[in-house]
């Protein structure tokens, strides 16, 4: 079938780029076919057409919802192992062990409050304390590593084979492999992967169900672990397998990977609405930082995605509290004045520590772990970071808790001295121990963190990043209790805390929830989408102004230290081949001037009137791969005239159609009248290329990729044929750009 002059296509191949232009003629056509039909069958057709999107959407906030259910249950039953068990029933966790206990709102940190559930020592009747204490520690730490080392194991058992990923080098060998290598796509946030494949890249099994089905059972036994990682990253890289999983129940998305890219897009807003109670946090994070191509219609059914994704876990309940995510506070006092010099001070701190735990990542990922014995031996690595992690975190009352158990106890206010061990102490001993516990919380988290990330089991960023930030915040809203308190005579603080000694006049959770929220800014540089899920998670506008003026001051001064966030930096470590369409590109000290200098003149061409036995085809085909650019094609000249442009992937399909044909029989790539019809190729070629003169500046060149997404583009002379322009070699061309701030940077 001939779309529009635009050939037949055959399926893409693993880590190659698409097409974006012919997906989007390949749409128009199918749209047109469908509205030509008449009468009363035409209206069923398209209106059945038209609703495809929405019951696609609404089905994947559904099973987001469900498996984040799982992932959430899971995780905290595990989490909780690591200390005890319930004696009722073994299937239980904490929270649900001790539900008459928790409906009273009484503390469940104090193990003596709660019959039903013992710790490891009391199962085996140990009564000496000092014997009991160190079980428990030994426990801890075993159960731990077990969760930790299965998670290991099921993700490197259940690797797939792919290309590896270039090492931001400038050879094409690099872009594209010839060997193919064991990929962990379980492993990680996934979120710098998805983003690639949203930009036009296919990769494939990354997406797949059984990418889905590891990634979702390694991620709740490495939670459970206790480690220095969360779970809302890879939430998006799930979504988005589930959106692709159910794409293939609906031929129009199965079948172009152009609108199935929009409905990603969908799928990792409703993974971030699960991860954080935000649907439109979500749709504005797929938007600000995942999505490259966002329609008008993608922003309604994303939306429409989300919402579903979160009612359904709200219907869900997982936490038996009638909350989306663990850490959802909320707030009845407005902030003074005052803090507002506070609040910039958090944000310069979030964005110190936010560019400073993604130089250490990178530093750490790039010259330690893919450097040393560790890269060859990931599941002794996970072994050896979860011992140091369980040894560090039993220590310590705060870091014992989960990760998400902290840093609701960090941004919560305060209604009685005895909340959260310790944190509403008002005391001057009770708020010196919380300062004191909270700085060396505050100290291994982030260490442990730089070494926790990157290692391959499923890792998240966005809960490492808020439970930094929401110490440090912690302890300056423990300090301005402090002095609120202690000098109620001060002129600033009698005019607006009205002689309050109480500790009322500041609330300390607040400057957590703000710490936190600059600190993530300062490690992802999300400002608008962050706001937003900042807002959700607190459900009152009164802070979103210093939460706002937090993340733009972290994002100032992190972007003063370490220009990209991490998952631009991640991108460009594991050498994914993006095209950032955000991104301003200076070319001014490159040795490429004209689009004559970046085009390849060298590849080989179809000349029409040349024999082009099958022979020959398939020798210009084994050229092509060899050289690097299996995913490109041949420009088809007349007389050095470009008259049309087939793509490998195309003339290899066509070849093997050919049937009965030998390796001297003629093949034709124009409408001529041809006796085996199986040696025509015209079908397959792309009559209306994209072309450019080769006088136009390399910053238009730029723009088409980026804005068009195109695979490639021929350079010509008034009609004739000079060169050909491929998105690889342009990738190539804006790494040497990039490259030297990379190395200064590091």
């Amino acid at each position: 079938m001939l779309n529009e002059g635009g050939g037949i296509r055959v399926w893409y191949d693993d880590y190659t780029t698409i097409d974006w232009i012919h997906d989007y003629v390949k749409e128009r056509v199918r749209i047109r076919k469908l509205h030509s039909i008449k009468g009363i069958r035409g209206w069923i057709v398209t209106s059945y057409d038209g609703l495809q999107g929405w019951v696609l959407v609404f089905l994947i906030g559904i099973v987001t919802a469900c498996f984040a259910a799982g992932v959430d249950i899971a995780a905290e039953w595990g989490s909780d192992l690591k200390d005890g068990y319930c004696t009722e029933s073994l299937r239980l966790n904490r929270n649900f062990c001790c539900a008459n206990i928790t409906n009273n709102g009484l503390d469940l940190n104090d193990d003596n409050k709660c019959d039903k559930w013992n710790s490891w020592s009391q199962a085996i009747r140990i009564h000496d304390e000092s014997d009991a204490k160190l079980f428990d520690f030994f426990a801890y730490v075993v159960v731990a590593l077990l969760f930790a080392t299965g998670s290991a194991l099921l993700v490197k058992y259940n690797s797939l084979y792919a290309r590896p990923s270039s090492k931001s080098s400038a050879r094409i060998e690099d872009i594209e492999p010839k060997r193919k290598e064991l990929k962990p796509y379980a492993a990680g946030s996934g979120i710098p992967e998805v983003k690639t494949i949203l930009s036009g890249f296919v990769i494939r099994g990354f997406l797949g169900i059984r990418t889905l089905w590891i990634k979702a059972i390694s991620l709740a036994m490495v939670v459970s672990a206790g480690m220095t990682l969360g779970k809302e990253g890879p939430f998006v890289h799930i979504a988005c397998c589930i959106g692709n999983v159910l794409s293939r129940l609906f031929h129009k998305y199965n079948k172009n990977e152009g609108k199935r890219r929009e409905i990603l897009s969908a799928s990792a807003a409703a993974g971030v609405s699960v991860a954080f109670a935000a649907p439109i946090g979500g749709v504005l994070f797929s938007l600000e930082e995942v999505s490259y191509y966002f329609p008008s219609k993608t922003l309604c059914r994303s939306f429409f995605c989300a919402i579903v994704a979160a009612v359904s876990l709200k219907l869900i309940d997982p936490f038996n509290t009638g909350k989306i995510v663990m850490f959802q506070v909320s707030y009845n006092k407005d902030w003074h004045v005052f803090e507002i010099v506070n609040f910039l001070i958090l944000g310069v701190l979030g964005g110190l520590f936010g560019a400073s735990l993604c130089k250490l990542i990178l530093l750490y990922t790039k010259y330690i772990r893919n450097r040393t014995w560790l890269k060859q031996w990931p599941v002794v690595e996970v072994m050896m970071v979860v011992v140091i992690t369980a040894a560090v975190n039993f220590g310590n009352k705060y870091t014992r808790m989960s990760n998400t158990e902290l840093i609701f106890g960090l941004f919560s206010e305060c209604t009685n001295e005895k909340e959260h061990d310790g944190l509403c102490d008002n005391s001057f001993n009770g708020m010196f121990e919380a300062f004191y516990l909270l700085g060396l919380a505050l100290i291994s988290k982030f260490l442990t963190c730089v070494i926790t990330f990157g290692i391959r089991v499923p890792a998240g960023i966005f809960i490492p990043a808020l439970l930094v930030g929401a110490c440090f915040g912690r302890m300056l809203g423990i300090v301005m209790q402090y002095l609120t308190m202690t000098y109620p005579d001060f002129p600033i603080y009698s005019t607006v805390c009205n002689q309050n000694i109480n500790g009322d006049c500041v609330i300390p959770g607040v400057y957590a929830m703000v710490g936190a929220a600059a600190s993530l800014a300062g490690v992802t540089r999300s400002t608008v989408s962050l706001t937003v899920i900042m807002f959700e998670l607190t459900g009152t506008l009164t802070y979103v102004l210093p939460i706002m003026t937090a993340i733009m001051i972290s994002k100032w001064v992190a972007d003063g230290i370490i220009k990209h966030g991490i998952y631009d930096l991640l991108i460009d470590l594991g050498g994914h081949p993006y095209l950032d369409s955000k991104t301003e590109y200076d070319g001014a000290n490159t040795t490429f001037t004209t689009t004559l200098d970046l085009c390849q003149r060298d590849l080989e061409v179809i000349d029409v009137n040349d024999l082009n036995t099958i022979g020959e085809l398939k020798n210009k085909l084994k050229k092509l791969s060899t050289s690097g650019y299996s995913d490109a094609g041949f420009p088809i000249v007349d007389n050095k005239i470009l008259v049309g442009y087939i793509a490998s992937t195309e003339l290899e399909h066509a070849l093997s159609l050919a049937h009965g044909s030998d390796n001297l029989t003629r093949c034709y790539f124009k409408d001529e009248n041809v006796i085996d019809k199986s040696a025509n190729f015209t079908a397959y070629v792309n009559q209306a290329p994209l072309t450019i003169s080769k006088n136009a500046s390399l910053e238009i060149v730029l723009e088409l990729f980026k804005k068009l997404g195109l695979r490639y583009v021929i350079v010509v002379d008034r009609g004739q044929y000079v060169g050909v322009i491929n998105k690889k070699r342009l990738l190539i061309y804006l790494r040497q750009i990039t490259g030297k701030d990379m190395n200064n940077m590091l």
